[in-house]
């Protein structure tokens, strides 16, 4: 009998060569394995260590103490390098913030004592108000009952105010010319004027006369301004109509009204009654004036 044949030496050479293929391929992956696992850790640790750098003490304490920390060993120290920039780059926007806040401030503020000083200088001029009160003397007070000025409107002009101070009457930046205040600045300004009309039978007086007062009369109190158009133009009127019987010995009546207007510099406003032979420019009951509100 034959013995039996072993492998053949191509055999043998490819065994081996899938063997030391198979080696080497496990010898790769566990390779890879490994080195991946390290480069993991390493990563992981930097990154741990990068973000310790700026949290491992509090940034505000190290901010604060910042000029009191520098010495050599520590300046070799890359972590507290990276501190020592950031925390000198926070300190300078800080400081520049708080320049720009102090500035504004301080612009604000002068912006405002400006404003109040100069609101202080401009006071006096706009306080402007005036208050005439009634003349005793009617005569002088009114004007006659005709007159041929064109700029007259209705009734009579009253001409003579109490201006100087006696009594209740005053001029403050306002000036009066023959019955009518001028306007010193436009503005806003109201204006108020009440007239007292006073019956009172006097038993010397002609009898037509008294006659004559004693028919219904309509009492009328106007108020005017004068700019440049050639006829006043009227703010207000007022008015009721008073007859008085036989047997009264004396009949009282007041009128008055008042409104806000809108007046411009150099305008000029007066007072006109109707009936001024009853008017009683007693200065408690008869006055004019006005002030500016804006």
């Amino acid at each position: 009998m034959l013995p039996a044949a072993g492998p053949s030496p191509g055999q043998t050479c490819g065994a081996v060569l899938v063997a030391a293929v198979l080696l080497q391929s496990v010898c790769v992956a566990v390779t890879f394995l490994y080195f991946t696992n390290e480069l993991k850790q390493l990563r992981d640790t930097y990154s741990k260590s990068g973000i310790a750098c700026l949290t491992g003490e509090e940034m505000g304490n190290f901010i604060q103490n910042l000029d009191l920390m520098e010495s050599e060993d520590k300046a070799a120290d890359p972590c507290w390098q990276v501190k020592w920039h950031l925390g000198k780059l926070i300190k300078k926007m800080i400081s520049r913030n708080y320049e720009d806040n102090i500035s504004a401030v301080n612009a604000e503020r002068a912006l405002t004592l400006s404003h109040t000083d100069g609101q202080q200088l401009r006071s006096p001029i706009n306080r402007i108000a005036a208050h005439l009160t009634g003349n005793s003397n009617r005569k002088n007070s009114l004007s006659p009952h005709i007159d041929s000025s064109p700029r007259r409107g209705n009734g009579q002009k009253i001409n003579n105010w109490e201006s100087s101070g006696n009594g209740h009457s005053f001029l403050y930046n306002v000036e009066l010319r023959n019955g009518e205040l001028v306007i010193p600045q436009t503005g806003f300004y109201y204006i108020y004027s009440q007239t007292y009309f006073r019956f009172r039978e006097n038993e010397n007086e002609d009898s037509d006369l008294l006659a004559q007062i004693r028919n219904p009369k309509q009492l009328v109190q106007y108020v005017y301004k004068l700019t440049n158009y050639p006829e006043p133009i009227m703010l207000m009127k007022s008015a009721r109509t008073s007859c008085w019987s036989k047997k009264a010995e004396y009949g009282l009546y007041s009128i008055y009204q008042g409104g806000v207007f809108q007046l411009k510099r150099e305008d000029r406003i007066f007072v006109s009654v109707s009936n001024s032979d009853i008017v009683d420019m007693d200065k408690e009951a008869s006055f004019f004036g006005a002030f500016m509100i804006g």
